[in-house]
């Protein structure tokens, strides 16, 4: 049961490296990693991941720049195992995140997503735990302490449309339920949010596990960051929780529509962000972020 770990690239490549190093030191070694060079302009990343010897690991280079969603297209695409997950080039897996993956596959062979339970750290690597993170782990996600939790169908939707508490780069995916959908242009900054919402409105579950397994790095200065100054944050979510509500009530999910029209934490967490938009941001960006909170 192997997992096929794609790891698009494009940024520090020290970060990488330390990426990588996460991986080679799994306790468990049933793995495959790909690494996704998106044109990044230093010859010395192939050269490094090379002097590697790793006949688990394979180099492919991007002719040219595509960003971030053709590589998590060409992550689902060159994957051949049953299970896969994207992986980000800067965060980490701690040594059993292969080991207790497998593990949940194994108990739960139909499931659609896993999520195991990620540490937070910021851009030196210090552990960190900001108001989001905070709120993600405190108050929205499922409490495992009692064993796996297995969400499905309007439960699931309702539970991610209220406030999106996966963390990304530390999902594995069964590669046929990922597969069945594609990620979405249009939305850059919440194309996981809507890709795991096609998940789930096609009948797929999520396991969520106990096991802290993954170091998820939080930047101050990320693509999100500078959609919110803009505005490009605002505009999406909203659009994008107004197509979810009317998806929902077409379903009959009724719990769905309510909280993707509600849009509550979405906007709450546009309040923390009025000092920064107010200071930093342009006039497209502040109109944008008062009609989210607003509206």
């Amino acid at each position: 049961m192997t997992i096929d770990i794609m790891l698009p690239f494009w940024g520090e490549p020290e970060l990488l490296y330390r990426t990588v190093e996460s991986v080679r030191a799994q306790s468990d070694g049933d793995w495959r990693l790909t690494v996704i060079d998106d044109a990044y302009p230093d010859p010395g990343v192939a050269e490094h991941l090379g002097r590697l010897d790793d006949p688990r690991i394979r180099y492919v280079r991007n002719d040219e720049n595509v960003g971030i969603i053709e590589n998590f297209r060409a992550s689902v695409r060159l994957a051949t195992a049953d299970h896969l997950m994207v992986l980000g080039s800067d965060d980490l897996l701690l040594p059993g995140y292969v080991a207790s993956l497998r593990a949940a596959i194994a108990r739960h062979p139909e499931a659609a997503v896993f999520q195991p339970g990620v540490r937070v750290i910021d851009e030196h690597g210090a552990p960190s735990l900001p108001l989001v993170d905070r709120v993600k782990q405190r108050l929205l996600r499922p409490d495992t302490r009692s064993g796996d939790v297995e969400m499905q169908g309007e439960h699931l939707a309702t539970s991610l449309t209220r406030g999106n508490w996966l963390y990304w780069p530390s999902l594995v995916f069964r590669a046929d339920a990922i597969r069945a959908h594609d990620f979405r242009d249009d939305l850059p900054i919440v194309l996981d949010l809507a890709i795991l919402l096609d998940i789930a409105f096609a009948g797929g579950s999520l396991v969520v596990i106990d096991d802290e397994v993954f170091a998820y790095r939080r930047h101050t200065e990320s693509a999100s960051q500078k959609a919110i100054l803009d505005g490009t944050r605002f505009t999406d979510d909203r659009r994008f929780f107004l197509e979810t509500a009317r998806r929902a009530e077409a379903h009959g999910w009724r719990a769905t529509a309510r909280a993707a029209r509600a849009r509550v934490l979405a906007r709450l967490h546009a309040l923390t962000t009025v000092p920064a938009v107010v200071r930093h941001g342009d006039a497209d960006g502040r109109r944008a972020l008062w009609a989210h909170i607003l509206r």
